[in-house]
């Protein structure tokens, strides 16, 4: 929604409808596909969200609570199994999640959000959404985004220790998109455009057994 598009009454007078999330999602149902690595459904919620902040001058308070929501669904086992569990009445999910986001402290701009996201029965997608919310802001400011998927939660000193490798190989300007999967064991998978790092323990074990099998 940019700010040409408010409505011009029968007197001349332009008259701005006041944004929600609702209609900023059902608004960029395109403009989403055309940030790479931001299109499809979590992209367009992304780009609504982002577009809605940039409108209410809360863009500065979003982007930090987007990532904080993100990192808390990546810590809590049993918060990601209520987002997950299709089988719950979406009103139970509903009002859980909000009770969550609420008692975080969330803005109620990232509780409207959610509720959205809740409402349109989309809550499984959540931690795609706001992963590619950071990818949308990183491209908005020209940033490139290095996806990187760890065992566990990574710790500031980890954080700091990528980026730091990161600008070595030339990444100066770089937003880590971060993803949790348990399934990778141990180490890092990171992704920075077309090049690919897997230095995960289970890409490991995969190599190895194809290894013992060659030597077989």
């Amino acid at each position: 929604m940019g700010p040409g598009t408010a409505p011009v009454g029968a007197l001349g007078e332009r008259r701005r409808k006041q944004p929600t999330v609702a209609t900023a999602v059902t608004s960029t149902r395109s403009a989403a596909q055309s940030l790479v690595g931001t299109g499809g459904l979590a992209g367009r919620y992304a780009t609504a969200l982002y577009e809605l902040a940039t409108e209410k001058l809360k863009l500065d308070e979003v982007l930090p609570q987007a990532d904080a929501f993100a990192r808390l669904i990546d810590e809590s086992a049993p918060f990601r199994a209520v987002l997950q569990d299709t089988r719950l009445d979406i009103r139970d999910a509903r009002k859980a999640v909000l009770a969550v986001a609420k008692q975080q402290g969330f803005s109620d701009l990232i509780v409207n959000f959610v509720g959205v996201i809740a409402d349109n029965r989309r809550l499984p997608h959540l931690r795609q959404i706001f992963a590619a919310f950071a990818a949308v802001a990183s491209a908005r400011r020209g940033e490139i985004t290095a996806e990187v998927v760890s065992a566990q939660p990574l710790t500031m000193a980890q954080r700091a220790q990528l980026q730091g490798k990161l600008a070595e190989a030339g990444y100066s300007r770089v937003s880590l998109q971060e993803r949790v999967d348990p399934e990778i064991l141990g180490g890092l998978v990171v992704r920075v455009g077309p090049r690919l790092v897997d230095t995960s323990l289970q890409s490991r074990l995969v190599r190895l057994h194809y290894a013992m099998k060659g030597a077989a």
